[in-house]
């Protein structure tokens, strides 16, 4: 028989079925005809198999049919089912749709013998009156969504217990789009009333995972679960992820240090810094004056004492010492130098008649050089010549007396008040300790030097001069100054040497406002004496000491990363001082600085004591060899 022929028979058995009297569906709607088609099965319980309604089909020809077991239960929604009435005039698509349903149905198992008195107007009708759901193409096993409704792809209940027989593909059956990831427990209606299939669920439940993606599901059925965390697990992780940034470190430390510039190398002195000379101690047994106010030191080693309230008191002509000072300091004489003439005005002329101060006799206009104008000044103590300097050099007395209390300043007398050139205006006023520091800077000025120690001297026009210092007759004196008035009674800046410790040494000293007898001069005489009581003093107590013998370790060179190499003085260090003097000692590198590596022998500093002319000092040399500092020194030292 031909495929027209029984597909004819098949047309017209079904006719026959829906044409013989049988109980109407729960949910068929009253007053739908009798050749109506059952209700569609709601799309949330998947749609029926091509085999399912086949077997109704088949039941209906050959017997009669079951029921589906969703139908019987009357859970399909109302709002699913067919509408009652299906058009005659209903759009061709509607029937291209329904012959391409009916073209998918399988053959039924049994072919019914043709109906002999069929029309063809019979089988066009029953052939438009038949509707028949669209076939799923999805898995007929799906999971359950998380809404606890079947999950797209799942089969129904009703379909488990289909034939088996698998359906043909419907043919021109648009595929539901793919839902949406996150909304698969959502509806969504799809093309001509039909539902979207939502995306399955490919994660199971409880894994911690969501989301559909074919990664996220391989992720989880291949990660293995992590191994339980231990102490011992702990270490090793933290091992392994520690060690290379250690090494790294390390690394980077051992390249900073290796190429990093090496320390300047330092001089560090060691030992003993100071020395104590043997004996009594000479300032307590020197014979100071019972009145007034006296000072001693012996220059660049150390004061002797001080004796005496120090409070400003006149000090007459000692003024004449800062003339010199300033005269000295804006006119400065080197060598044998004579300096600039200089004419004498006739005030000054004058002024050397006064028999009340002591003068130089002088000529107005003479001319004397600068040199012999500062003899005039000091040897014969002439007032009148302080005061022609003054003019000579800053234009009036007043004028030169500011530029004498700005150095007064600069020396650091506090203490002292100048108000004129020459001392003889009892408001000049200043204190042992400040007019030593005056004697102290003012004795290293050679031009100065030369004229104070003079115990005569000879001026063309004036003639034999004799010096009032008569302390100056006695053996090692050198000055300075006397004064004496009224009000200063006697006074004396004086200064001393005695050879110790290899050269000669400066002793200077200073007594104000001693008095003795009924005039100016017994005052200026008991002055002297006194003075020269504590230059003899002096004299017998200083001595000398080796404080350093040749070879004694007095300082190390450090090469600054922990290294060390011990410094030795090259040769006796021999100072002078007296009993119970404590000298202190000084190790200075040289001016060019240390080398980071010599032989032994080098010399690498001085090793000192005392100060200007007093100073004594020895080469320090270098023990044993000095060398670089090693590649460990450089990693070990910071």
């Amino acid at each position: 028989m031909s495929e027209l022929s029984t597909r004819e028979a098949e047309v017209e058995a079904e006719a026959e079925t829906d044409s013989a009297p049988r109980s109407a569906p729960e949910h068929t709607p009253d007053g739908a005809p009798e050749d109506a088609p059952a209700p569609t099965p709601v799309a949330e319980e998947g749609a029926r198999t091509a085999g399912d309604r086949e077997g109704e089909l088949s039941g209906t020809a050959s017997g009669p049919a079951q029921a589906p077991a969703s139908d019987a239960e009357g859970d399909a929604p109302e709002d699913d089912a067919v509408p009652e009435d299906v058009p005659e005039d209903a759009p061709a698509e509607a029937e291209s749709a329904g012959d391409a349903a009916e073209d998918s149905v399988a053959e039924p198992a049994a072919e019914p013998a043709a109906d002999p008195e069929d029309t063809g107007v019979h089988r066009a009708a029953v052939r438009k009156s038949l509707l028949r759901p669209l076939v799923s193409d999805l898995p007929a096993e799906r999971p359950v969504g998380r809404t606890g409704r079947p999950a797209a792809g799942a089969t129904p209940a009703w379909a488990a217990s289909a034939p088996s027989t698998p359906p043909a593909p419907p043919a021109a059956v648009p595929l539901p789009p793919a839902a949406v990831p996150g909304e698969d427990d959502k509806d969504a209606s799809g093309p001509e009333g039909t539902r979207v299939m939502p995306v399955p669920q490919l994660l199971p439940p409880g894994s911690g995972h969501t989301g559909s993606t074919p990664l996220k599901l391989l992720a989880h059925l291949t990660n293995t679960p992590p191994p339980r965390q231990t102490v011992l697990r702990s270490v090793v992780r933290r091992f392994k992820i520690w060690t290379p940034l250690v090494v790294l470190l390390a690394v980077v430390f051992v390249v900073v240090q290796s190429v990093r510039p090496i320390p300047a190398a330092s001089l560090q002195q060691a030992g003993a810094t100071s020395y104590a000379f043997a004996g009594a101690p000479l300032p307590a047994s020197m014979p100071w004056p019972n009145e007034g106010q006296s000072v001693a030191e012996v220059e660049g080693i150390g004061s002797l004492g001080v004796h005496g309230a120090q409070t400003p008191v006149p000090i007459a002509s000692l003024t004449k010492v800062m003339t010199a000072y300033v005269i000295l300091r804006d006119h400065p004489l080197t060598g044998k130098q004579d300096g600039p003439l200089i004419t004498v005005d006739q005030q000054a002329a004058d002024e050397s008649a006064s028999a009340d101060e002591s003068t130089a006799h002088v000529i107005a206009g003479k001319k004397y050089t600068e040199r012999q104008m500062l003899q005039l000044l000091l040897i014969p103590s002439g007032n009148n010549i302080a005061r022609l300097l003054a003019r000579w050099d800053a234009g009036t007395q007043e004028a030169f007396v500011a530029k004498m209390r700005s150095a007064a300043a600069g020396l650091g007398m506090t203490q002292t008040t100048y108000t004129g050139a020459s001392g003889f205006e009892e408001t000049t006023v200043s204190t042992a300790v400040d007019q030593l520091k005056l004697a102290r800077e003012v004795m290293k000025n050679q031009a100065f030097r030369s004229v104070v120690s003079l115990a005569w001297v000879v001026v063309p026009d004036v003639g034999k001069i004799y010096n009032n210092n008569n302390d100056l007759v006695n053996p090692g004196v050198i000055g300075i100054k006397t004064g004496s008035s009224t009000p200063a009674g006697g006074a004396l800046m004086w200064a001393a040497n005695k050879k110790a410790g290899g050269k000669e040494q400066l002793i200077l000293g200073v007594v104000l406002q001693q008095h003795g007898g009924t005039t100016v001069n017994d005052s200026l005489n008991a002055a002297l004496a006194r003075s020269q009581q504590l230059i003899e003093s002096v004299q017998g107590g200083l001595t000398s000491a080796t404080i350093v013998k040749k070879g004694q370790v007095v300082g190390e060179v450090s090469d600054g990363l922990g290294g060390s190499t011990p410094v030795v003085a090259a040769a006796d260090l021999t100072a002078a001082g007296w009993g119970g003097l404590r000298s202190t000692l000084t190790l200075t590198p040289p001016p060019g600085g240390l080398p980071h590596s010599a032989k032994a022998g080098a010399v690498v500093g001085t090793l000192t004591v005392g100060s200007g002319d007093a100073r004594a000092s020895v080469p320090a040399i270098l023990q044993s060899d000095l060398k670089s500092p090693s590649f460990t020194s450089k990693l070990t030292h910071f």
